[in-house]
């Protein structure tokens, strides 16, 4: 017999084997597979309700998720007359170091669709077909909690990306396009006088 024919019958014969260790989840981790243990959405005596899968003990919060300060997670906060009006700044530091962290966000995140100006043209947008991201220069009078809540809670057919970015980052991205909407409406007058003098030089 050949030595490839006798290796394929080795492992033919082997292969009962093999199959019945494969299949068995004990031998991965036995002390895990045969502790008592709660079956998800399975009846439990443990619990004198019977419910095995148990909701948060009231006032916990996941200990990632940002707290102390009203609206710092939903962009809004409770109004005089009891009804939620949306914060009207950024509820963190501002600093260099913060509105860097927003544009890589934004680059990463929204500038596909957005632009990366925040003009609402991109190479994504000028393919759909259906309403086209909006450019944010139309949102100069929204205030910063109205972004973070778009963000947050999503739009139209903008989906939510509170999974793929956390508190802190939704308000760097908000504090980066507010940056965006300076940059495209400010005037020379708005301008650093020591840039200001900059410009000036450059211009014919």
């Amino acid at each position: 017999m050949k030595g490839s024919a006798r290796l394929v019958l080795m492992l033919a014969c082997a292969a009962p084997a093999l199959g019945l260790g494969g299949c068995d989840e004990d031998m991965i981790n036995p002390m895990a597979a045969r502790q008592p243990r709660v079956q998800s959405y399975r009846e439990s005596d443990f619990f004198a309700d019977g419910i095995a899968m148990r909701a948060p003990p009231a006032g916990t919060v996941p200990r990632e998720r940002l707290t102390g300060t009203p609206g710092l997670n939903t962009g809004r906060i409770a109004g005089a007359d009891g009804k939620d009006v949306y914060l009207a700044t950024i509820p963190l530091k501002v600093d260099r170091r913060f509105i860097e962290l927003g544009q890589r966000s934004y680059n990463i995140t929204c500038a596909t669709c957005h632009g990366p100006v925040g003009d609402g043209d991109s190479i994504v947008a000028r393919q759909m077909s259906l309403r086209p991201p909006p450019s944010f220069m139309k949102y100069l009078d929204k205030p910063p909690g109205y972004i973070f809540a778009v963000a947050t809670e999503g739009f139209g057919l903008m989906a939510s990306y509170a999974a793929e970015l956390p508190p802190r980052e939704r308000w760097a991205v908000v504090a980066y396009i507010r940056a965006l909407q300076l940059s495209q409406t400010a005037t020379l007058d708005q301008v650093p006088p020591d840039i200001r003098a900059t410009l000036e030089r450059q211009t014919p």
